[in-house]
């Protein structure tokens, strides 16, 4: 018997027997229904068999039978009824549990969202995007025409989603294009590190999301609830179906605020700040103004995360905020940080160290985040260094900034597009999907070993539309994403140590050492921080002008 949780009330499992009972019982149980009709299976004891040892074990039984791969609309509402009418938890059963798995998520589907559902039943070893069209939709089966189709569509409107509808668009202005995506409002992300330290406003850093689609280009505001490969379809939250011919898929990710318990309830208060959300970023640099004295924590959760530097950089300018005003000696800053290295290229942990020690900041390595205390001011981390024990350590804080831990969104995890680890699965050299080959990734949602960066997306961007226009072609891919990657960590104002490399952490400057030297703080990497990044960003990145992003061309045989 394996016996598979799905939720707090309701679990699954395959066939059981009478000599269960007791097991299930003892687990905590207090109700089974029976999901598989009787006589499927010569060896397959019969529900009276089954209701009589439930009734010895002192659990009710229910028979709710569902023909195999025939859930109807009735089948549900009998099992909701039954649902309704009996004690929990109950754990439910047929000859897999999937039958079972299947009831619940259809019955769950009025008052759960979609990758919601997905995520729990696939957590349990359920997959099942089989029925998500139909949970979609309502409970209704929609034809496989679709209700759209064109003839690339791209999920996700962020910094990759735009730029590489600009670059197809460049290349190929006949395209049907469809962006998928849900904001109202597109934000350059980069930028929220310079509104903590106090150098841009918020306002600076976001735009209405329709001002920001490409000419040609059809916005589809809609979340995307699965994806349908083998149909060439993408599911969408409501009654829609999206089909295409070629698909790119670069949502971004999701922060995980909740992972740490009590933080949600505490941000924007209590001095917790995070840059990594536009209407915390102001409140950060307002702590910065406000702290006089007491201890600053700045944690970095494991990885990946987006912009790995930005934990560090918000420590840099609010160090150097404090150092200016000649609080500094009274502040002690102390770095959670929950790998092992304070960069990950260590050619540039050099310069960066100097400021940890002008900043005479502590740097506690192998300390994850995971519990925030906002009232009483007291945060409890994880401590998981090689070869110890793990333990936990609560420190008290007057100021907390804090990264949060990050993860592909559930849509995308439970979906036929995910590694293992819940990232689209790519090649990283082509960012074509390694199993669907009319399908895409970049940005931060696919599982190249790259830094999750907009300077990331600047460079994939061509990549992609390179190597989808050779695809239209019916030619072999022709581009090559070398894993580039920037990080401009802003380690006082008006100095920026630029980071720039690729896979393997292999330095890849942009520039000659005589106008930036990447691993030297340098008055060039702020002017190109604050003054020339954004415009490149809003003026050539998203409308498809690729300066100094050209891909590397592959070598194709000849065909």
């Amino acid at each position: 018997m394996e016996i598979k949780k799905i939720s707090e009330k309701v679990s699954v499992s395959p066939q059981v027997t009478a000599d269960d009972l007791a097991a299930i019982k003892a687990a905590g149980f207090r109700a089974i229904i029976c999901n598989r009709p009787d006589g499927e299976g010569s060896d397959q004891p019969s529900f009276e068999e089954i209701e009589a040892a439930a009734k010895v074990a002192g659990i009710e039984a229910r028979y709710v039978p569902v023909k195999s791969g025939m859930v109807t609309d009735e089948d549900v509402a009998a099992f909701g009824e039954a649902l309704k009418d009996l004690q929990r938890p109950v754990l439910a059963y047929c000859r897999t549990g999937t039958r079972s798995a299947t009831l619940w998520s259809f019955h769950e589907a009025k008052k759960r969202p979609m990758p919601e559902i997905l995520a729990a039943t696939k957590a349990a070893g359920y997959d099942m995007n089989g029925v998500a069209r139909r949970i979609a939709n309502g409970g209704k089966t929609p034809t496989d025409t679709g209700d759209a189709k064109f003839d690339v569509v791209i999920v996700g409107a962020g910094a990759g989603g735009i730029s590489v509808a600009a670059s197809l668009k460049s290349r190929k202005s006949g395209l049907s294009i469809a962006v998928i995506d849900p904001a109202d409002i597109h934000y350059y992300q980069p930028g929220w590190t310079m509104v903590g330290g106090g150098i841009f406003e918020a306002s600076q850093t976001a735009k209405t999301m329709g001002s920001l689609i490409p000419s040609g280009v059809k916005w589809i505001k809609a979340a995307v609830a699965a994806f349908e490969p083998q149909n060439n379809a993408v599911i969408l939250d409501g009654c829609r179906v999206v089909k295409y011919d070629r698909l790119v898929v670069c949502p971004g990710l999701k922060l995980d605020w909740g992972k740490v318990e009590g933080l949600e309830e505490t941000l924007g208060r209590n001095g917790v700040t995070s840059n990594y959300r536009y209407d915390l970023a102001p409140y950060t640099w307002q702590l910065v103004q406000e702290m006089r004295s007491g201890r600053a924590l700045f944690t970095q959760p494991p990885m990946p995360i987006k912009c790995a530097g930005a934990p560090q950089k918000a420590l840099y300018l609010s160090g150097d905020a404090w150092f200016r005003r000649n609080v500094l000696k009274n502040i002690d800053i102390q770095f959670m940080n929950a790998g092992g290295v304070l960069f990950g290229v260590k050619d540039y942990v050099p310069a960066l160290m100097k400021y940890i020690e002008k900043y005479d900041a502590t740097l506690n390595f192998f300390h994850n985040l995971v519990s925030v205390d906002g009232p009483a001011k007291k945060a409890t981390f994880k401590v998981a260094k090689p070869d110890t024990d793990p333990t936990e350590v609560t420190v008290e804080f007057d100021m907390m900034h804090v990264c949060p831990p990050q993860v592909a969104p559930d849509f995308i995890r439970v979906s036929p597009l995910a590694d293992a680890a819940g990232w689209v699965d790519v090649d990283q050299a082509t960012l074509r999907h390694k199993s669907y080959q009319n399908i895409w990734s970049l940005g931060d949602v696919m599982n190249a070993p790259n830094a999750k960066t907009a300077a990331a997306a600047r460079k994939q961007a061509p990549t992609v539309a390179d190597n989808i226009v050779a695809d239209i072609a019916g030619k072999s891919p022709v581009a090559a994403y070398d894993g580039y990657g920037s990080c401009p960590l802003t380690v006082e104002r008006g100095k920026i140590v630029l980071a720039e490399f690729g896979y393997g952490g292999v330095m890849k400057p942009s520039f000659p050492t005589w106008l930036v030297d990447g691993t030297k703080p340098t008055r060039a990497a702020w002017f190109l921080k604050e003054k020339i990044l954004p415009p490149i960003y809003w003026q050539a990145m998203l409308k498809g002008k690729e300066w100094m992003a050209k891909p590397e061309q592959l070598k194709v045989a000849a065909e």
